[in-house]
């Protein structure tokens, strides 16, 4: 007897989402398809070799769990006018080296890109502006990588390139680990716990450097610009991603203009060559307007 393998597909994240969620994930993802499939699909073949059918409800569960907290601290953030995050070890110790709190989380961490209309346009600008301008052979180097699911992405679009990630989270790496063992890429694919802030330069200059949604997760995000621009080799490109307005248990750093992280970036001696930045809907009334914003950068 024959057994057929179904085939997995960016759908099956849709499919498997709670009814409070679903409809406005799927008019997301229905309105950026191209780059929604662009990134869903692969993941979700890897994911399921990876951990078998059962995954994709138990991304769903962090999605919805990711946004009950999201919109739990929106509520705060708005009665308290300003963030009220934990200091960074007690965030360090509760939610980056803890399973059961980051394995929910890195799944929502990239679904986002599908799912929130604010975050379609960080995949566009990642792959048209960022991958496919990189030069020939690229060498990738991505800063607090979480799942690795971005950086595989890039070398499934990327045959050419190869990736050194880094994070600080144990849980984070063992999932970019599994991914990256049932993905075709794990020859051209490295990742590793480190601190990306404590790095040297024996990792060489990159190609490419990426730092998604991480400066807001430092009480001060000046050092990481230093250090993208430190391992950004001469005609390389850097792609660096925020979040403005948009308190989490996580969030540290507090962003309520745009200009403060371009600021930060020509401070350590980078430009902005493209720039996209979108507005989840705001309620009447609400002072803060969470906020995404994603840069494509070169040397001055």
């Amino acid at each position: 007897m024959t057994t057929i393998t179904r085939t997995a597909s960016g759908t099956d994240f849709l499919e498997a989402l709670p009814g409070l969620y679903a409809a406005s994930a799927r008019e997301a993802y229905e309105a950026n398809r191209d780059v929604s499939a662009w990134l869903c699909d692969p993941l979700a073949a890897w994911s399921r070799d990876a951990y078998g059918e059962t995954v994709f409800a138990d991304a769903a569960r962090g999605y919805a769990e990711y946004c009950l907290h999201v919109a739990q601290a929106k509520h705060a953030y708005e009665k308290a006018g300003a963030y009220t995050p934990d200091d960074l070890p007690r965030i360090i110790d509760q939610v980056y080296e803890d399973d059961d709190v980051m394995t929910p989380y890195m799944w929502a961490a990239v679904l986002i890109y599908a799912f929130w209309p604010s975050m379609a346009g960080h995949l566009s600008l990642f792959r048209d502006a960022f991958l496919d301008r990189l030069p020939a052979a690229p060498r990738i180097l991505e800063l607090a990588c979480g799942h690795g699911a971005m950086g595989l992405v890039s070398l499934d679009h990327r045959p050419d390139a190869t990736l050194l990630g880094y994070d600080i989270s144990p849980p984070a790496i063992r999932i970019a680990h599994r991914l990256a063992a049932a993905s075709p890429h794990t020859a051209r694919a490295r990742f590793e716990v480190r601190d990306v802030l404590e790095l040297d330069l024996a990792e060489g200059r990159h190609d490419g450097v990426v730092a998604a949604m991480l400066a807001e997760h430092l009480a001060d995000p000046r050092p990481l610009f230093a250090s993208v621009s430190r391992f950004l080799a001469p005609g390389g490109l850097a792609y660096v991603s925020t979040a403005l307005e948009s308190p989490q248990r996580d969030h540290v750093h507090e962003f309520h203009h745009e200009s403060e992280p371009m600021r930060m970036a020509e401070e350590a001696g980078l430009r902005v060559v493209r720039m996209s930045c979108d507005a989840a809907p705001r309620k009447e009334g609400e002072r803060f307007s969470a906020r995404a914003l994603a840069m494509v950068l070169e040397h001055r």
